[in-house]
């Protein structure tokens, strides 16, 4: 122990005060004793803490006790040179850490462990100084220093358990991408559920029957992942990070990934049997590519479930494209603007199936304009327009150009 220093004042410690004689004996008692005090320390942990499991170094001997006698002996070489503060023993104390951290427990009860060491090692520490006659106010430094020597050992266990859980965590994401690589496969050699059910057991994964799959765009190139939960699987290694989301109709699922979806967007592709979540990344992938273009909303997660117009009449673009140049050939020599217009009232007039005052309520013009222009739109197409076939090709056409921002929304619509 050293002496205190208060603003610019040093005060000189009791301790350093005791005639160097009564420190040694004092020490050499302490070291004699201190194989017995780590035994009886380890005797009373395993009294209290019997589920302890009892790990035995290369000789056989507990590591425990190794390491308790260990930090006794080098607190009190400390005590008899007070030189600094005291080491504490590397290793042994980290490994006490690294194994609760292995075994899933928390570090409360080995702290618990640490402070009942303490005790007991004041205890007799403190009957080693009645025998040498060590005054009062140096044994009381003396419990001062015992405990901060305890935060020395706790934090070399802290260490060690960071490290095993850091491992774990790892050797989980590891693990969870492995699985996620089988789910999310094209191909599956024979039936793939016992390699399913392997590898999600291994990071404790329950097989759902249904799963939906999501990609994700990153808010910031360093963004951390969303806290979508333990039963989401999240690979945050692509570009896009993709997420596996078990059961997705379940009760309060999309309330819970809207909360910790919360300043991403990407997209959820549809809700599909275990052995078909590549095609659920699929649409999820196409749907992105259509945020990306702005043909989406971005700036919020989607669900595909709730976008399946667009996904559907967006996707095929080479063939929707050669079946618009063939269906609306008649609007070829109309002009650009009134070309749209006669297009858009085609486009109502389809989808209501009414008649003019219908058309205008829908488009927001006259009646008289709609007649007008009814009248040219059969005199272009001719008998064509009460064709079934025809008509359905060109809704399919004229909906398409409206979800790409080529044609006005109409009234009546989002």
């Amino acid at each position: 122990m050293t002496a205190a220093r208060t603003g610019t004042v040093t005060t000189r410690s009791a301790w350093h005060d005791v005639p160097r004689f009564q420190v040694r004996r004092f020490a050499a008692i302490a070291m004699a004793e201190a194989p017995e005090l780590a035994e009886e320390i380890l005797r009373e942990i395993q009294r209290e803490y019997p589920h302890l499991p009892v790990v035995l170094d290369d000789s056989g001997e507990p590591m425990a006790l190794v390491g308790i006698r260990r930090a006794i002996e080098v607190f009190v070489q400390h005590l008899e040179h007070s030189e600094g503060r005291p080491t504490v023993p590397p290793g042994v104390f980290q490994d006490f850490g690294r194994g609760e951290g292995l075994n899933g427990r928390s570090l409360d009860s080995l702290q618990a462990i640490y402070r009942m060491g303490v005790r007991l090692a004041w205890r007799r520490f403190a009957d080693i100084g009645q025998r040498v006659e060590i005054p009062p106010p140096a044994m009381y430094e003396l419990v001062d220093a015992g405990y901060e020597y305890l935060d020395g050992l706790v934090d070399q266990s802290v260490r060690g358990y960071a490290e095993a859980a850091a491992r774990q965590a790892g050797e989980r994401l590891r693990l969870q991408r492995r699985l996620m690589e089988l789910l999310l496969a094209e191909h599956h050699r024979g039936d793939p559920t016992e390699a399913f059910t392997e590898r999600a057991a291994r990071i404790g994964w329950p097989l759902p029957e249904k799963v939906a799959v999501g990609v994700l765009l990153r808010p910031a190139r360093e963004a951390m992942a969303p806290a979508v939960g333990q039963g989401v699987l999240l690979d945050m290694e692509y570009e896009q990070p993709r997420m596996v989301v078990p059961e997705p109709d379940a009760a309060g699922r999309h309330e819970l990934l809207h909360r910790a979806l919360a300043g991403w967007s990407g997209a959820i592709g549809p809700p599909v049997p275990l052995a078909d979540a590549a095609k659920s990344l699929r649409w999820a992938e196409a749907a992105v590519r259509l945020m990306e273009r702005d043909l989406l909303p971005s700036g919020e997660v989607l669900h595909c479930t709730e976008h399946t117009e667009a996904l559907v009449l967006l996707q095929p673009e080479e063939l929707i494209d050669d079946l618009a140049l063939r269906c609306l050939a008649p609007l070829t020599h109309c002009g650009p603007t009134h070309g749209r217009r006669l297009a858009e009232t085609l486009l109502a007039w389809l989808e209501t199936r009414g008649g003019a005052p219908e058309v205008a309520t829908r488009l927001g013009v006259h009646p008289q304009t709609v007649r007008y222009r009814l009248r040219q739109i059969r005199e272009l197409w001719g008998d064509e327009i009460d064709d079934p076939d025809r008509r359905f090709e060109l809704e399919l056409v004229l909906r398409a150009q409206r979800l790409r921002g080529e044609l006005g929304v109409v009234r009546g619509r989002r």
